[in-house]
């Protein structure tokens, strides 16, 4: 038998499938899917078997060394789907399939080398080497010679030293030891006949598991119910116990309180959305959904009204939401409905919980996953639904490779199941919304807040007026005012700034210099609590300096402001009032993203303050002012998309008050208070947005009225950079059509990074037969040299990010 297998090592020479013998005793369970380790030239590599068959077109054939799997960890679906991902992400088929696995899956192939011969007859520097330790490792050969390495390849070749490869999972199943009584002893009286008179523990412990009639785990035994682990031992040895090891799984998101829920009464228009969705449901139909309802309008209750639907029939579903919504609130909801048929899987588990959560999907033990964008891959056999929650989110479409979009996968994986996919939000992505309108997805409306909740009323406040006023704190006349208001009423609030960190920027006064990062083209932030000037882009960092690098001048200033330099500020502006920051800086650790929203929740703060994951996802009675401190953070980025999202993150973020009882309000600060998106998200009217950025998008031909490609270009050199840029653009305009628009080569908006100088083009097209393959005769012309890794050539499809 013959096992065709795609290797881990993602290369254009190595995207392919690769013929190996398969061992006899192997050939009974051998299944496509399943994980192998194959000898690759002088590496071992982990692998995927892709096809078995019974011949080849090579006549020696190396043999599989190690079969990793008793079950296939890839179905013939998702082997399906990740050959679909290559081909529209022109990826390698491997980037597409490990994307889809949990990180313990990824096996490391550790070389090691252990002395077959006596030390004393080898050179000294080998004997050295082997001084403290029998078994070296690639640290152990760092500071060798280029002499000394050819020296040591000709010992090996010689036999003299042994080299093998050792597998290292990077997490184990989690196993837990039971102690119960043997099934085979006497009666408690025949068992205390066994031990010494004067042995109590021995016959107490006894005692408990006789009243008990239950295994007792280890732990139990040793922690809770104090006994020593001689007592154990001694009971074990005379067989009158027996010890059981069984897997268990590791709790994810532990300490969460779980409230069992029962369906909600829907509105009218709640029960007019979920209609159609539950006839696709029951007909078995491929039909795409976009449930459009403004915030607080109980888009979760009809999600989980469609997932108990699914379940109802025996299926499964999939619920992706994006990595900052997925809050321990957003948990709670799901499992206090489903319990525990519901898995979840996002970025803050570790890797041992995030391969357990996807063993109790790929075993299919639950009905439900709950995730961040790479869920979309569970490994369901019989999906029923799929779920988009604020679909118009950035983070579904991946940055790195394979540069997918999780909304398209959906769609696709629909198909294949005959699904409907549900994508829901209270500002969809304009390309989304166009389709609606166009018909190619069904428009669903829910336009009131449960309850007839009203949605808060916006004030935008121009910051120039204050500036004019003498008034030059961070926080206008209008939004102190109401924080004063909300500390007195004892009511909970919200700010928002899209930027973490003290100052965005420290500047000289004397002679002007920025401090900017020396292997990027940014200026760096200052974090005053470590007192260090920090790259967000590289992670590069050092000590605040106490002068100027360039003209030694102590007149330092920093500008700009971060949540960090607010969080300073609020302490002596509101003296009495408690604060939760929330940014990447203060939620890094594991569980601390949940246990500051707890804390919040049990009101131990009167004020949270964070950047973008505090503007989704969060519900809260006692919220009844959100303030945003700079309404143009995003505004002025060079990004077309950039008013699209500056409405959307308001929108979102404004939906954060008066969810219940008690009325909400929203204070906005701008410089730019007459651009239509700050305009429009007074009235909340996203109607109107779509019209208008609609026809700014027509006039100069952007999505969804034109479709785009992005080629980034990187190199250390310049000169490479500019001359492949070059070249590539003279391809494009070579080989595709007239009507196709190339833009470029222009320096990339972050001209530098990571010492990597960078350059972009930009393809616009509407129908473009050609496109693919020009793409990959692209990536072949560059094969050479992309490998050899000083130069970068990434293609993005439909891109999001234009830095």
């Amino acid at each position: 038998m013959i096992a065709r297998v795609i290797v881990d090592v993602p290369s254009a020479q190595t995207n392919r499938l690769f013929d190996y013998l398969v061992p006899k005793e192997w050939d009974p369970f051998l299944q496509v899917g399943m994980r192998v380790i194959v000898p690759f030239g002088p590496r071992t590599v982990q692998g995927f078997i892709m096809e078995i068959t019974s011949n080849s077109e090579l006549n020696k054939l190396k043999p599989i060394l190690e079969l990793q799997d008793h079950e296939p960890v890839l179905t013939e679906e998702l082997i399906d789907v990740g050959k679909w991902v290559a081909e529209q992400t022109l990826c390698y088929q491997i980037s597409a399939f490990q994307v889809m696995l949990p990180a313990a899956l990824k096996t490391k192939v550790k070389k090691e080398w252990t002395l077959k011969n006596q030390p004393q007859s080898l050179p000294i520097f080998i004997q050295t080497l082997f001084l403290d330790t029998s078994v070296l490792t690639i640290d152990h050969l760092k500071g060798l010679t280029k002499q000394e390495k050819i020296e040591f390849q000709t010992l090996i070749l010689e036999g003299k030293i042994e080299e093998s490869y050792q597998l290292k999972n990077r997490a184990n199943k989690k196993m837990k030891k039971w102690i119960s009584l043997n099934p085979s002893s006497d009666s408690l009286e025949g068992m205390n006949n066994q031990i010494p008179k004067g042995a109590k523990k021995q016959q107490l412990l006894l005692t408990a598991l006789m009243e008990r009639q239950a295994p007792i785990s280890k732990e139990e035994i040793l922690t809770k119910l104090k006994f020593g682990r001689q007592t154990l031992n001694a009971l074990l040895d005379k067989k009158l116990l027996i010890e059981v090891e069984e897997e268990v799984y590791r709790e994810a998101m532990k300490g969460l309180t779980i409230q069992q829920s029962k369906p909600l009464k829907l509105t009218e228009m709640q029960g007019n959305s979920l209609l159609p969705i539950l006839e696709a449901i029951e007909q078995t139909k491929h039909e795409t959904f976009l449930l459009h309802g403004v915030t607080g309008s109980g888009k979760t209750e009809i999600y989980l009204q469609a997932i108990a639907e699914v379940i109802e029939k025996g299926k499964q579903a999939i619920m992706l939401v994006p990595e900052i919504s997925l809050t321990p609130q957003m948990v709670q909801r799901f499992k206090g409905r489903f319990g525990e048929w519901v898995a979840v899987l996002h970025s803050g588990l570790s890797v041992g919980e995030k391969y357990d959560e996807w063993r109790k999907i790929e075993r299919q033990e639950v009905k439900v996953v709950v995730g961040a964008r790479s869920a979309i891959f569970a490994p369901f056999n019989n999906i029923g639904v799929i779920i988009i929650d604020e679909e118009h989110e950035t983070s579904y479409k991946q940055e790195d490779h394979p540069k997918y979009h999780a909304r398209e996968v959906a769609k696709y994986r629909a198909q294949t199941y005959q699904c409907p996919v549900i994508l829901g939000s209270a500002t969809p992505s304009l390309e989304s919304y166009a389709r609606a309108k166009k018909g190619v997805y069904t428009l669903l409306k829910l336009n009131e807040r449960v309850k007839n909740q009203p949605l808060p009323k916006v004030e935008m406040i121009d910051m120039r007026e204050e500036l004019r006023n003498g008034n030059r704190s961070m926080f206008s006349q209008v939004l102190m005012e109401e924080m004063k208001i909300r500390l007195q009423k004892k009511e909970q609030m919200v700010l928002f700034l899209n930027r973490r960190g003290h100052s965005t920027f420290v500047m000289c006064r004397d002679c002007g210099h920025v401090e900017m990062c020396e292997h990027c083209d940014v200026s760096l932030t200052y974090h005053r609590n470590q007192n260090r000037l920090k790259c967000h882009y590289c992670g590069n960092e050092h000590i605040m300096p106490n002068t100027c690098s360039s003209c030694g001048s102590e007149h330092i200033r920093f500008f700009g402001s971060g949540t960090q330099k607010v969080e300073e500020e609020l302490t002596k502006v509101l003296p009495e009032a408690k604060v939760i920051r929330m940014d990447v800086d203060t939620t890094s650790k594991k569980g601390s993203h949940q246990k500051l929203l707890e804390a919040f929740e049990r009101k131990e703060a009167d004020i949270l303050l964070g950047t973008q994951m505090i503007a989704k996802g969060l519900d809260f009675p006692a919220i009844t002012l959100v303030g945003v401190l700079s309404a143009d953070s995003m505004l002025h980025l060079p990004d077309f998309r950039s008013a699209e999202r500056t409405f959307q993150l308001l929108e979102q973020v404004s939906g954060r008050a008066g969810r219940h009882e008690l009325p909400g309000q929203v204070v906005i600060q701008s410089y730019n208070p007459e651009h239509y998106s700050n305009e429009l998200v007074q009235t909340h009217d996203y109607e109107k947005f779509f019209e208008i950025e609609m026809g700014q998008r027509k006039q100069v031909g952007y999505p969804p009225y034109y479709f785009m490609v992005l080629i980034n270009i990187s190199h250390s050199e310049l000169t490479q950079v500019i001359s492949t840029s070059e070249k590539i653009v003279d391809i494009l305009k070579r080989e595709l059509s007239s009507t196709t628009i190339i833009l470029g080569p222009v320096v990339s908006p972050l001209a530098k990074i990571k010492d990597r100088y960078r350059y972009q083009c930009l393809i616009k097209y509407k129908n473009e037969p050609k496109l693919m393959s020009v793409l990959h005769t692209i990536q072949e012309h560059f094969m050479n040299r992309i490998n050899s890794g000083h130069l970068q050539v990434q293609i993005d499809l439909n891109p999001y990010t234009f830095m």
